[in-house]
């Protein structure tokens, strides 16, 4: 079976749609309002708001927030709210300091028949009221359009107030306009820290006054050659200039986003040491030398220095940092430090003696607390991940935690404060489904409803222990996150799962009722152009029974399900595209080979989910195998959906692989019938740091200069059935296609697909294996 998605971009134009309304506990949600409001009441009557309705503000200092509201009622409705003087029938805006509202960020909104009043204590609160007010305002997809607002009451406050995303504009340079967008986003789902990750192996973001390298050189990689003809010349990177940062800041402020930048040390340090040898470990016979900025993904060896020459400079780009971002916390990374370096230093041990330290992981406390030391005497505070804890924890430091939670819990018991930021769910680099048609990203998947159902308050924690837990954020590495829009299909619709649960009291989040209210944030984020995944939504095809069984008997029953079970799908058998009058599916369908399905997942007020979902119930696509559907040949799996062209801005072709071994495996399949096999294949630039040194002990032993690909049936110790010469990279186009002739067999059987060329070239990587019957 292959799935071929005809539309990802979806949803131009509607039908009515009447509007949404969820039961949770104590609450009726009107849709689309991501946050739920920690307590709300409907009331009688409504007050209709159109293109003059008046927003007025009772203080001069607010007016800000006023002018955002006019955009994002602009931008989500078409409506073109006036900013004008206080009276009857108007938005009210009023910063009240004896407002009763529950934290420094909540509010109260009121819709009565005379108007709308959003009353707090501060301009965050009055902000988040009027994000909540934008949501109401744009509750279908009737844009251009008067709405109605029901009469109700809504206290609203955070329950966490560290509730972030963080961006890494280190390994792909995301844009000044890029970044503005998401922080546009934030802003609408009331996420208030921006974490930006600003240097790493494989570049240095942030230009630094005193030390003009880090960026003239720092800045700058180039890109890895996958063997093909025409070497990558072009050198790939990008800065924020100081003015840049100042602009973001601002924005981000206006917004009442906090950045907090990231200077990674003592490790990730390659594009630093690049940039300034003396920085790092100078003093070792090998290792020891000036690097490139670094063109390989993974953890490289390359450390700051411990020395007073080190601190002095470290010291000097963090007064940088510090007068362009105002933020108390300072992030300085502590992370996947491998300490090579320090152990072969005759200068690093001899200090970790006079210190009188245990080792390397003392020694980096030891630095940490330096860096600490420094922060607080400027009045801002360190933040570090779980790493700087493993020579005890130290003094000064805040911690968040990504090795999973036992880090924030080890801190919070020791009275630090953390943020909690796991790989799983966090890591929103992760694909969000396994799908033919996920972009690049890491290979886990971290679906819509863990995000949801993750709870930053570890179980385990007193209450006094839960006070030091400031909140949580979700990590977009970007690796395989090449652009702006990379980064939004894997932050949305995730990022509102994730507000929820920071932002909404536990006692009322529900993940029914985030499913039904979820839809028309999907159409904000279309109305806004945002690239967001529709995978929870978008439907798939599977054969009762299985594939073989379908083969051998011609026909099988077709069952259609998306990832989230929500929705109604709505599906053709003549090839045209679903719409709402489409016939639902209630079990799955009795097809015959040859014909064909297309379907959409529909809400059950008739709003598109998803783009249309295409499955050609074939002999050809019951034999055919995408690399999404391959297994890996060994214990571990197929980790990666790595783009053709690894440092690429605009969309490419992906490859599900295993960096430490050029091998799949093609499960069971009924060959009878079949004559020969067709496998498209890629060539992809080796730039996985850790596989460089770990595939050689996997080293597959090859009869041609270039090696071949080898097809084995049932093992890849089983018979070899073909042997495919490999051609010169250098003369071969990066993407082509393979035949070879198989011997006839009958029954099931799988194949095992080995790639023998030689390791220190570039990577192949299957994109479809189809079996061909005579």
């Amino acid at each position: 079976m292959k799935t071929l998605r005809t539309a990802k971009g979806l949803i131009t134009t509607f039908g009515a749609i009447a509007t949404l309304c969820v039961a949770v506990p104590a609450l009726a949600a009107p849709s689309g309002l991501i946050p739920l409001p920690a307590e709300m009441k409907l009331a009688r009557g409504h007050f209709q708001v159109g293109s003059h309705t008046v927003v007025c503000v009772t203080n001069p200092s607010s007016q800000g927030t006023a002018d955002y509201l006019t955009g994002l009622v602009k931008a989500l409705r078409g409506i073109d709210l006036t900013v004008g003087a206080c009276g009857a029938s108007t938005i009210t805006l009023d910063l009240d300091p004896t407002a009763p509202v529950e934290a420094a960020e909540g509010y109260s909104l009121t819709v009565t028949t005379k108007g709308v009043i959003i009353r707090s204590r501060t301009e965050a609160g009055l902000f988040y009221g009027a994000v909540t007010l934008g949501q109401l305002l744009s509750p279908d997809d009737r844009f251009g359009q008067p709405v109605n607002l029901e009469a109700l009451s809504i206290k609203d406050y955070p329950q966490y107030a560290w509730r972030g995303l963080m961006l890494d504009s280190a390994r792909h340079f995301l844009p000044v306009a890029d970044v503005k967008t998401m922080i546009d986003q934030m802003a609408q789902h009331k996420l208030n820290s921006l974490h930006l990750h600003l240097s790493d192996d494989q570049g240095w973001r942030i230009e630094i006054k005193r030390y003009p390298n880090l960026t003239r050189i720092g800045a700058w990689r180039t890109p890895p050659s996958n063997g093909g003809p025409g070497v990558p010349t072009e050198p790939y990177g990008g800065f924020y200039t100081q003015n840049d940062i100042r602009d973001l800041v601002a924005y981000a402020a206006a917004r009442h986003i906090t950045i907090v930048p990231e200077i990674d040390m003592p490790g990730h340090a390659q594009a630093a040491v690049a940039s300034y040898p003396d920085i790092g470990i100078r003093d070792l016979k090998n290792g020891g030398d000036q690097p490139n900025v670094s063109t390989d993904w993974g953890v490289n060896p390359y450390l700051f220095n411990t020395d007073e020459t080190s601190l002095v400079f470290i010291r000097n780009v963090l007064d940088e940092i510090m007068e362009l971002f105002p933020s108390t916390y300072i992030h300085v990374g502590g992370d996947e430090a491998v300490k090579n370096q320090w152990e072969k230093s005759p200068a690093i041990q001899a200090q970790i003696k006079t210190l009188g330290l245990k080792d390397e992981h003392q020694l980096q406390t030891w630095f940490i607390d330096q860096l600490g030391a420094y922060l607080n005497s400027k009045g801002r505070r360190l933040i570090g991940w779980d790493e700087i804890l493993e020579g005890g924890i130290p003094q000064t430091a805040a911690i968040m935690s990504w090795r999973g939670t036992d880090g924030a819990i080890k801190a919070a018991q020791a009275g630090h404060d953390v943020v909690l930021s796991p790989t799983n769910p966090l890591y929103f680099d992760n694909q969000q489904s396994r799908r033919n048609d996920e972009p690049a990203a890491r290979g886990w998947v971290v679906p819509l409803e863990d995000v949801y159902k993750f709870d930053a308050l570890p179980s385990v924690l007193t209450a006094d222990q839960g006070k030091h837990v400031m909140g949580a954020q979700a990590n977009l590495w970007s690796e395989y996150l090449m652009s702006g829009w990379y980064v939004q299909h894997a932050a949305f619709p995730r990022t509102a799962a994730l507000a929820e649960t920071l932002w909404s009291p536990k006692s009322t989040r529900n993940w029914n009722s985030f499913l039904t209210r979820l839809p028309v944030q999907m159409v904000r984020y279309r109305q806004q152009n945002i690239g967001a995944s529709d995978a929870a939504f978008a439907v798939d095809f599977t054969p009762v029974g299985g594939r073989n069984a379908a083969l051998a008997a011609g026909k099988a029953k077709i069952a259609l399900s998306n990832q989230v079970t929500s929705g109604v799908i709505r599906y053709t058998l003549d090839g045209s595209e679903p719409t709402a009058s489409s016939k639902a599916y209630s079990e799955p369908l009795d097809l015959t080979l040859g014909q064909t399905i297309v379907a959409t997942a529909f809400t059950r007020d008739n709003l598109k989910l998803a783009g249309p979902d295409r499955y050609d119930f074939t002999a050809a696509s019951l034999l055919t195998r995408t690399s999404q559907e391959l297994n890996a040949c060994g214990k571990g799996a197929l980790g990666l959906r790595t783009p053709l062209t690894p440092d690429s801005p605009a969309k490419t072709p992906v490859y599900n692989i295993d960096i430490f071994d050029s091998c799949w495996i093609y499960p069971d399949v009924r060959r009878d019938g079949v004559t020969s096999v067709t496998i498209d294949i890629a060539r992809l630039a080796r730039n996985y740091g850790l596989a460089n040194e770990a595939s050689k002990v996997l080293t597959h032993p090859r009869n041609t200069p270039f090696g071949e690909l080898v097809v084995y049936r049932d093992t890849c110790k089983g018979e070899e059935e073909a042997r495919i010469p490999l051609t010169n990279p250098a003369t071969t186009p990066n993407v082509t296609t393979l035949n070879a002739t198989l011997p006839a067999v009958t029954g099931d059987h799988a194949l095992c697909l080995i790639f023998t060329a030689p390791l220190d070239g570039p990577y192949y990587a299957i994109d479809t294996v189809r079996l061909n019957q005579k």
